[in-house]
């Protein structure tokens, strides 16, 4: 019998997981724009759902790894990362919030680079003030401009999600790792779903809600970070870094066909801006001191 390729297999399995990751945008947005569920309750379903996925998968491979020692940050940012997520898009398009979550990723991580000491060649800050101009165009008031709070809370998503990423650099076995993390995020979830309660008066699940979440949680992030993880070991960090730049672009026209969400010229123009600054910098070698 015929078997793929090693090239056809990560081709497949990067695609696959940059689905997954397009897909969260897409699977919170529709979930909470047709009410079926409040953004606290979809967090929390979406890590239980998220944590007994990668827990199964963890405890079925045949050498299970040796205990993983316990990141309580990196579960509060994973946390942070999932319920901010989660808030941003009860105003957010699935594209502007997709564009804005990565945008805050790379930056971030660019901005770790810099303080440990990399130095950046001139194309490459060229591309990160070319990066940085996308998103504050795309948030500048008017008429097409997203909601200000939700482009704020979604960047600070990006922030909680690019820390999270740096404290998973040189994890031993990060598929393990990221089972202990949401496992340990769920007590924070928790706490939310306490805390809203008095204040939001509205916090409800409906079927459709609650399937919505379980969806996002087992299948685009439990399996999606599985599918992930394996297309990682064949990739180089730059190639890595720079399929994650199609995920903006998939969620928007995701959220074209599926939600009937307008692509705007502001969104276009703001998404060549952010995403060709990102690879700007990502083709140009840092220099570390």
């Amino acid at each position: 019998m015929r078997t793929e390729s090693p090239a056809a297999q990560t081709i497949v399995l990067t695609a696959a997981a940059m689905l997954a990751f397009a897909a969260n945008s897409l699977l919170c947005r529709l979930a909470l724009q047709q009410g079926g569920i409040d953004p606290a309750s979809f967090a929390g379903i979406r890590l239980l759902c998220g944590a007994l996925t990668l827990a199964v998968i963890v405890r079925s491979r045949q050498r299970p790894p040796s205990a993983v020692r316990a990141d309580w940050l990196a579960a509060a940012m994973l946390f942070a990362y999932v319920a901010l997520f989660s808030f941003a898009y009860l105003s957010l398009p699935a594209g502007s919030g997709a564009l804005i979550l990565f945008g805050a990723v790379q930056l971030t991580m660019f901005s770790a680079g810099l303080r440990a000491g990399e130095r950046f060649v001139p194309r490459a800050w060229a591309g990160l003030i070319l990066a940085v101009a996308g998103l504050v165009y795309l948030v500048l008031p008017g008429v097409t401009a997203p909601p200000l709070a939700g482009a704020a809370l979604m960047a600070l998503a990006g922030v909680a999600w690019g820390v999270y990423s740096l404290r998973g650099r040189g994890v031993a076995y990060p598929l393990a790792a990221t089972a202990s993390n949401f496992l340990r995020a769920l007590p924070f979830a928790l706490l939310l779903s306490l805390l809203s309660l008095p204040f939001s008066g509205s916090t409800h699940a409906s079927a459709s809600g609650v399937a919505l979440a379980v969806a996002s949680g087992a299948l685009t992030s439990g399996l999606g970070y599985v599918i992930w993880y394996a297309a990682l070991a064949r990739l180089s960090a730059m190639h890595a870094a720079t399929v994650q730049l199609s995920v903006p672009v998939i969620a928007a026209f995701g959220g074209a066909l599926l939600l009937s969400e307008a692509i705007s010229a502001r969104l276009l123009f703001a998404s060549v801006a952010i995403l060709g600054g990102i690879a700007l910098v990502l083709g140009s070698k840092a220099l570390r001191e």
